[in-house]
């Protein structure tokens, strides 16, 4: 399911995602998807974790996006893991569009078998209660 990874700007946020998704493939977790709206991090992710360029799907709103997530999981059952970097950067995402991201991802089938991690510009404290318990606060080291 998804996963908020909350923090400021440069709390650790991105370097976060990059570590968990090559451990995770260390680990063996399936097949993981990387997303980000550059390729900044191609040297610092295992090369077989499948690193997308959302800028090529032209995304533009919270059900593009969401569009864009149902296509992940469904070209690949054997899809695990999805972290997705900066998507903010190209689009304006506020709360309602997070809790309206979650409940409509939540409705896929299997979905509860996925992990789907999102990392965005807030803070804890700004989360409300319902996406409270599936964001992980990243803290600056």
């Amino acid at each position: 399911m998804i996963k908020y990874i909350l923090g400021s700007k440069g709390s650790g946020k991105t370097r976060w995602l990059i570590d968990n998704a090559n451990e995770d493939y260390k680990k063996g977790d399936g097949n993981i998807a990387f997303v980000e709206v550059d390729d900044d991090h191609i040297f610092s992710l295992d090369y077989n974790v499948r690193l997308i360029n959302a800028t090529d799907y032209r995304l533009n709103s919270i059900d593009s996006f969401y569009g864009f997530i149902c296509g992940l999981l469904a070209m690949d059952y054997d899809l695990h893991k999805i972290y997705i970097d900066g998507i903010y950067k190209v689009l304006s995402l506020n709360i309602e569009d997070l809790e309206h991201l979650y409940n409509k991802v939540s409705k896929i089938p299997d979905a509860e078998n996925k992990e789907i991690f999102i990392n965005v510009d807030y803070l804890k404290a700004d989360m409300p209660e319902a996406l409270k318990d599936h964001s992980i606060e990243v803290t600056e080291n």
